[in-house]
């Protein structure tokens, strides 16, 4: 594979003596371990990284790596041949001491602190039993996140963001989200902030249902702000019965940080919009996140990390002509194939961005 077929970027913040980056790696051609090769010769670095391909190739691709010694999320879309790897994300943190989160002996997430606030990156959760029924891996998800977090000190309402990929999610979506609402509920999560996420259709090599990952963030002091910012172009994914916030704002005392939710083409009253159109739908949909964004006094080149989701992977392209034609230059985005929660929907995107 040639260099011209592996694009990666970086983007890393500095504070302190730690930095935190954001690896991306997107590849073509033929040879599927490509982007693995030599990725990282710091293993103790890696919090998490998600990988977006065929299941065929985790266990190849994990050797390769050194085996699992960071939380991982193996992630291929529900209408993906499997035939190969389209690339990953990674976040790297150095300059201070990472601890290991373990549950059932494997490792799911990694732990790290600041002066403002502990922070732990939680990859890669799995039901206990895969041959139970859906609302009932889904339901233990919820619980395992929750027992892991137990033992590094936090709760589920210290979340500020969850992924949640769900295997042929088109059949099941619904029932999803009355399982998430209802552990929201009764864990109080509804009188805090509830978490921004991307809730969206992809299997995994362990073949359960879902597989969950989340951002949990624990303030040290009162300088700490975490917050729901509403989307000024959409209502509340609450409105019709979806649990998530728009995005999610961190305030630090030096800086802000905005995790933006999975977002597709949905009108200001919820309906699916310019269905079958997927330039149309990316227009929309990048017309809302610019609009959060705004709303924050940010601008697409305070994005810090980004994943955009393809019904069809070969509609790719169709984001990258909208970026150039909108003068969105060195965009950090790595593209994947999944499923987005209505037939009607072709793409989504989720995005995190930063200002000083």
């Amino acid at each position: 594979m040639t260099e011209k077929s592996i694009s990666r970027y970086m983007r890393t913040v500095r504070r302190g003596g730690i930095s935190a980056s954001c690896l991306g790696v997107q590849q073509s051609g033929d040879d599927p371990m490509a982007a693995f090769r030599g990725f990282t010769s710091k293993p103790a670095s890696v919090a998490a990284q998600l990988v977006f391909g065929g299941c065929a190739f985790h266990e190849e691709a994990s050797a390769m790596m050194g085996g699992s010694r960071w939380p991982m999320m193996w992630l291929q879309g529900d209408s993906c041949s499997g035939q190969h790897v389209s690339g990953f994300q990674a976040l790297l943190v150095e300059g201070t001491k990472v601890e290991r989160l373990k549950l059932d002996g494997h490792v799911v997430g990694t732990r790290w602190s600041d002066a403002d606030a502990e922070y732990c990156l939680l990859a890669g959760i799995m039901p206990s039993d895969i041959t139970q029924s859906r609302t009932l891996q889904t339901r233990g998800v919820f619980e395992r996140m929750e027992t892991v977090l137990a033992g590094a000190g936090m709760s589920f309402l210290d979340v500020v963001r969850t992924w949640l990929y769900l295997d042929h999610l088109l059949d099941w979506y619904g029932e999803f989200n009355a399982v998430r609402t209802a552990f929201f509920r009764e864990r109080g999560v509804f009188d805090r902030v509830v978490p921004a996420s991307t809730g969206i259709g992809a299997g995994n090599p362990g073949g359960a249902a879902l597989l969950a990952g989340a951002l949990v963030i624990r303030p040290k002091h009162s300088g700490v702000r975490i917050e729901a910012v509403p989307s000024p172009l959409q209502c509340p994914a609450l409105d019709y019965s979806s649990s998530f916030s728009r995005a999610v704002e961190l305030g630090f005392p030096d800086r802000r940080e905005l995790f933006i939710s999975g977002t597709a083409s949905i009108a200001p009253g919820g309906e699916s919009v310019h269905r079958g159109d997927v330039p149309a739908q990316i227009d929309l949909t990048m017309r809302v996140v610019e609009a959060i964004l705004a709303s924050r006094g940010m601008s697409w080149s305070d994005t810090s990390r980004a994943i955009a989701y393809f019904q069809d992977i070969r509609d790719a392209p169709l984001l990258a002509d909208y970026c150039r034609a909108s003068g969105i230059i060195e965009f950090p985005v790595v593209n994947a194939h999944a499923t987005v929660c209505r037939d009607d929907l072709l793409f989504e995107i989720e995005l995190d961005a930063m200002v000083s």
